[in-house]
């Protein structure tokens, strides 16, 4: 499995002190999340998941819950492939990942979390298998950022659930519910992403 399908922001630097990384959903591309990228004033990047899917967009793995644990491994490690080749080594990123793109998102966090600087997760969900850095990250306890619309269909109430039983022993977690939101972000979501950037000293 190979990523090779990226787009980045304008004036790209691989050598930033912080990168944001985009982690579009189940059929969606690359350039699906670019508006987010923008409004966070930080250098992006957004790869292209590996898999095509039907129709038109791509996927990191196949749909189903539980995901599948040896497609996600697979996944996280091209996307890691990815990032080596184009970011700098000491270069930190902030993951920011959609729907299947959380799940990705919570596994570079759950990998290699000496690179992450925090994660975001937008009406996403977790890998329902123990990762390589769980004990280390109950011990450092990161900061992640979960948000989700109330009215989500999307996502398995066993898949939100899997998330929010993980995150207060690994995380330090700021979580919102967004009343009357379906499957998607808002406006108001987007304000409370950046607050909890601006707290971290992530953002000015």
């Amino acid at each position: 499995m190979r990523i090779d399908q990226a787009v980045g922001s304008r004036g790209f630097d691989p050598a930033a002190p912080i990168v944001t990384v985009l982690l579009h959903g189940f059929g969606a591309d690359e350039r699906d999340l670019a508006t987010i990228g923008e409004a966070l004033y930080l250098p992006w990047i957004s790869p292209r998941a590996p898999l095509p899917v039907q129709g038109g967009g791509a996927a990191w793995f196949n749909l189903g819950y539980p995901s599948d644990v040896d497609e996600v491994t697979a996944a996280t490690e091209a996307l890691w492939a990815l990032l080596d080749e184009v970011l700098d080594p000491a270069t930190r990123i902030l993951a920011v990942g959609f729907s299947q793109g959380g799940l990705m998102a919570t596994q570079l966090l759950r990998t290699r979390p000496e690179r992450i600087a925090a994660t975001v997760v937008l009406s996403g969900f977790l890998l329902d298998a123990e990762q390589p850095a769980d004990a280390q990250l109950a011990e450092s306890r990161p900061p992640v950022f979960y948000g989700r619309g109330e009215l989500d269909r999307i996502i398995p109430p066993q898949a939100v659930s899997g998330l929010l039983d993980w995150l207060p022993g690994h995380a330090d977690a700021t979580v919102f519910a967004y009343p009357g939101l379906e499957h998607g972000t808002s406006s108001t979501e987007m304000q409370d992403l950046t607050d909890f950037l601006r707290s971290t000293g992530i953002v000015e």
